[in-house]
């Protein structure tokens, strides 16, 4: 028998974490969210990145494709291309589960106007009462916010927000925030937890928090986001997206990545 709800999590996947662990890792933590729910009582809202990268894989032996620098139209195209392939991975992967997957196109404007941002949190709620997984990433297609810095992490974090959740799960190819950049540095020790974000530490990131070629994060929009849910009661895990059981080991209370505690309203 199925525990009750009594959480509600919103769980990012970054480009990067997307495109190089493929279906295999989409499946695993689909599973996870299947046992999230079943035994813990927890229910997912997931926001993935990724549309892009894998829409240029996926054009990357036609010829004519430039895998150089793209204009904004062209990233656009390549979302509208990489939604449909990113959301079937997903789908599979839940199904696998017993879960059905929808996928939730949002603009910034979505979650600016009262009224649209009351037709989405009712479409996620009846989405979650029949035991669907929503699956939300940026309409890139039409949007151009996180198509140009961000990676969705910040996008992430006004989810939350908006849906009232108690933790933000961020997941990462590194695993947390370091005091020194550790691809420098390799004595770069870990934060294990902040109790707030800073200006002075968002300042202090530099061109140390930049994205990867596949996405445009990096720790500083994370470090970003992790401030917007911080700020409004959420708490917020910096963690590596593909170590095992990542997401039930959270559930558990083992300690992984960063945690920035979220702060009393």
């Amino acid at each position: 028998m199925a525990k009750k709800i009594t959480e509600r999590w919103i769980v990012k996947a970054g480009s990067n974490m997307i495109v190089s662990g493929g279906p295999m890792l989409i499946r695993a933590w689909m599973q996870q969210v299947s046992v999230l729910r079943k035994k813990y009582g927890i229910e997912v809202i997931w926001v993935t990145s990724g549309a892009i990268a894998t829409a240029v894989e996926f054009m990357s032996d036609r010829s004519g494709f430039n895998r150089g620098k793209r204009t904004l139209a062209e990233k656009q195209a390549l979302s509208a291309i990489g939604q449909p392939l990113v959301l079937d991975l997903y789908t599979m992967g839940l199904q696998a589960q017993g879960l059905g997957a929808a996928q939730v196109l949002l603009t910034y404007e979505d979650l600016a106007d009262s009224k649209r941002r009351e037709n989405f949190q009712n479409t996620i709620e009846q989405l979650l009462e029949w035991r669907v997984t929503p699956i939300l990433n940026e309409n890139d297609a039409v949007a151009t916010q996180e198509i140009r810095f961000g990676d969705n992490d910040s996008l992430s974090a006004r989810v939350a927000k908006s849906l009232s959740a108690k933790r933000l799960v961020i997941l990462t190819d590194v695993e947390g925030l370091f005091e020194s950049d550790p691809r420098t540095n390799p004595t770069a020790r870990l934060v294990p937890e902040l109790k707030r974000v800073s200006p002075a530490l968002i300042k202090s990131m530099g061109k140390s928090g930049a994205g990867t070629q596949r996405g445009t994060g990096g720790m500083l929009s994370k470090l970003m986001a992790a401030k917007i849910a911080s700020d409004n009661g959420v708490r917020t895990h910096l963690v590596k997206g593909d170590e095992a059981n990542i997401l039930t080991e959270l559930a558990q209370g083992h300690l992984h990545g960063t945690v920035i505690y979220g702060r009393r309203k």
